[in-house]
């Protein structure tokens, strides 16, 4: 819809300007009125050819202008047959009165606007202006009024020129900021996406492995469901205000909250973790980076993994900083799903990179690397 209205505007700008080029006629008046007077022999053929030259000069002139479908070959030809007429025209009756040489300004401005490439249009104006000279010289026309003519073909080109391209560049320009808001559109999606899996993946796996511990101890030691069960609520109310600080675009991942909260899910599911952290506090990106990894990694541990026991290292190297996550579970190459290609993306845009493989001893190994310098696009 919002297409067929740009379509809709274009045309009736079109239209206008269209309209506005019929006050270049002023100049076709002269020889109109050698015509009418009967200045001209022969008369018929000079009116006739004066009036089809002027139809075709709008026509030519409303199919860019106006953005009219009109096939290639068919202005090609138009413009042919009217640059004939007028040279026609112009070598007929240059010699008498009217100042008919004045014809080829029009053939200039029609041939500047028609053609594509630049190139073509300045060789189209420069063979105008050549033309308007020999024809005059040829004819025996004043100098000075065959010079007169040669500028202001001149500038009639040179105008219709600077017009195209202007509204070309106008058009590209439009065509841009059109792509640059869907490209924006989706980047937005994709961040929102990237980051509700993000923030409920982990949620959701943290409160099937919360309720799993209340389904075996309501028999045994009800007390403590009812304990664990109260986190359930309070881990659900906790990724409610997640979520809403996920919509309004307010989110705080910081790595040192993240790692609080792995330490919580993966004690509750009987995997004994293990921190190792050196160097000098994370630079702000870092930090935020660190705690997505973070945040997905413990989320594959408790998923996919088994694992007794998960090793969580941070530690400053030559190129930046690293953190290393390592479980001791069943190992493999994981599949890579929408949680390691949302982290892809996110290290991608803070110029880091992420690794995942098997480990040696078994096992896997996710590490991350951010390099010390920021990206101009830190991860959303």
């Amino acid at each position: 819809m919002a297409g067929t209205d740009r379509s809709a505007t274009r045309r009736r700008r079109g239209t206008a300007l269209v309209a506005a080029h019929t006050l270049w006629f002023w100049l076709l008046v002269p020889p109109a009125s050698a015509v009418a007077d009967g200045r001209v022999r022969p008369a018929l053929p000079a009116a006739v050819g004066l009036v089809v030259f002027a139809l075709l000069y709008l026509a030519l002139v409303a199919v860019p202008v106006a953005a009219l479908a009109v096939p290639t070959v068919l202005r090609h030809l138009g413009l042919a047959l009217f640059t004939l007429l007028g040279l026609g025209l112009a070598a007929a009756y240059a010699g008498g009165p009217g100042g008919w040489s004045i014809l080829l300004m029009y053939v200039a401005a029609a041939g500047a606007g028609a053609l594509a490439r630049p190139a073509w249009s300045f060789g189209w104006v420069g063979g105008a202006i050549a033309a308007v000279l020999v024809i005059g010289a040829s004819r025996g026309a004043p100098a000075g009024d065959t010079a007169q003519t040669a500028l202001v073909t001149m500038l009639a080109g040179a105008m219709t020129l600077a017009f195209t391209r202007m509204a070309q560049l106008v058009e590209e320009l439009g065509r841009t900021q059109r792509e640059l808001a869907r490209t924006a559109v989706r980047e937005e999606r994709l961040r929102f996406a990237r980051d509700l899996h993000d923030l409920l993946g982990h949620t959701l796996s943290l409160v099937v492995v919360k309720a799993e511990v209340v389904r075996r101890l309501v028999p045994t030691d009800p007390r403590r469901a009812a304990v664990e069960a109260a986190d359930i609520e309070r881990i659900g109310r906790t990724a409610l205000t997640e979520v809403r600080e996920a919509v309004t675009g307010y989110r705080d991942h910081g790595f040192e909250r993240e790692l609080a909260n792995a330490r919580a899910a993966l004690a509750a599911a009987g995997i004994a973790l293990t921190v190792r952290q050196s160097g000098d506090p994370l630079a702000a990106w870092v930090d935020e980076t660190f705690g997505w990894v973070l945040r997905e990694a413990v989320t594959n541990v408790l998923r996919h993994s088994g694992a007794s026991r998960c090793e969580i290292e941070v530690r400053p190297d030559a190129d930046g900083w690293v953190l290393t996550v390592y479980d001791d579970g069943v190992g493999g190459r994981p599949e890579p799903g929408n949680g390691l290609r949302g982290l892809a993306e996110r290290l991608d845009r803070a110029r880091g990179t992420l690794d995942l493989r098997p480990a040696p001893g078994g096992g896997l190994r996710l590490t991350a690397r951010v390099g010390r310098q920021p990206s101009t696009a830190v991860p959303a």
